[in-house]
């Protein structure tokens, strides 16, 4: 029978324990949505009970639009039991009781943990850096966050990574890594084999011919039968 995975609202926390292998789906939003097409479309997505996290992400978006899709939206993550994080907006988030933020590279990672406190979930973003993940690991990050992996048809790529920055990682550090840039159900077996926790989805999931729901559910197959492989290996 297909096991359902649990997802407590601020599933991603600083330490984890590596005698559980079970990679997780982390949404990240298309860059621009439509509010009124687009919550009906997470909804279908959270209520199959595969993914831990929404990141919500809308780099062109004014303060005011945000808060009205952060209010909109995090009820939605908030009744399933999935943490919803903002993409930099820590004063935002703080304001309107967001799980988290995730931070991009050079951002004071210092100064977010201090205004959203130590119960926030706060990621960073290291590309394919070592040295940036392990200062994001000794400052107290929640998790790091690699890629991208493959080519993206939502963002420009312009940092890319290799999988045995993750597979190092993974052998090493305690600080989950979630695996980020064009991951589909086809390509992410190696991620999952590497000891990627969460995969960074956008297009996978909302372009989906079938519909977001469909994407997740191929993702979390694709999941599902990696592990299966590592743990018949």
């Amino acid at each position: 029978m297909k096991k359902t995975r649990y997802a407590p609202s601020v599933p991603i926390s600083h330490k984890k324990a590596r005698t559980i292998a079970t990679c997780r789906l982390y949404l990240i939003t298309p860059p621009e949505i439509d509010l009124d097409r687009f919550a009906p479309e997470l909804i279908q997505a959270l209520d199959t009970g595969e993914v831990a996290a929404v990141q919500l992400r809308l780099p062109d978006a004014d303060e005011a639009t945000l808060r009205r899709a952060v209010e909109k939206l995090q009820p939605i993550a908030r009744s399933r039991d999935v943490a919803f994080l903002l993409s930099e907006a820590v004063e935002l988030a703080a304001e309107l009781g967001s799980d988290g933020v995730h931070l991009a590279k050079g951002a004071d990672y210092a100064a977010a943990r201090k205004r959203l406190g130590a119960k926030a979930s706060i990621g960073v973003s290291c590309y394919d850096s070592r040295h940036l993940g392990m200062d994001a690991a000794e400052a107290g990050a929640d998790y790091v966050s690699f890629g991208a992996f493959f080519e993206s048809q939502s963002v420009t790529v312009t940092n890319t990574a290799s999988i045995e920055t993750l597979e190092w990682w993974s052998e090493i550090m305690t600080t989950p890594a979630v695996a980020i840039g064009g991951i589909t159900a086809a390509n992410c077996a190696p991620l999952v084999a590497a000891g990627a926790d969460f995969l960074a989805v956008i297009q996978a999931v909302w372009a989906h011919g079938e519909g977001a729901a469909a994407g997740v559910k191929a993702l979390a197959q694709a999941i599902d039968e990696a592990e299966s492989s590592l743990s018949s290996d």
